[in-house]
């Protein structure tokens, strides 16, 4: 069982994720590599919502193939390439996570992705 440290001592976090997550020894851990908002056929979702929901849609399908979930989730690290989109990226993962326990994270806004099309990048880390 992942465990959860926002200790009282620190700020608490700004948004739906844990300032730390602590897995226990012997547990499966998965790396997932950067999802960019492209849909299953290889089409760039268009707008930064719809590039958003994908990422996630993506991710999600990951940790399925996986026999994992939100709750397996440990980090997250989020790549934007404009600041004005940190509110739609924020509603999109708020959507997905809900009552999930919420991960370690970090976002980042940067001047480009390995794309021009794209608009934001998740990568994740998941331990069962």
């Amino acid at each position: 069982m992942l465990k959860i440290h926002n200790p009282k001592t620190v700020a608490p976090p700004f948004g739906k994720y844990s300032h730390g997550v602590k897995v226990p020894a012997g547990a499966e851990w998965l790396y997932i590599s950067g999802q960019p908002g492209v849909m299953a056929d290889g089409k760039m979702a268009q707008g930064i919502e719809a590039q958003c929901q994908w990422a996630w849609k993506n991710l999600l399908a990951i940790l399925a193939d996986a026999g994992m979930g939100l709750d397996d989730l440990v980090k997250i690290t989020v790549y934007l390439t404009n600041a004005d989109d940190v509110a739609a990226y924020r509603n999109a993962r708020d959507a997905v996570i809900g009552n999930a326990r919420p991960p370690a994270a970090t976002l980042a806004v940067i001047p480009r992705l390995a794309s021009p099309d794209w608009l934001v990048e998740i990568e994740a880390i998941a331990a069962k």
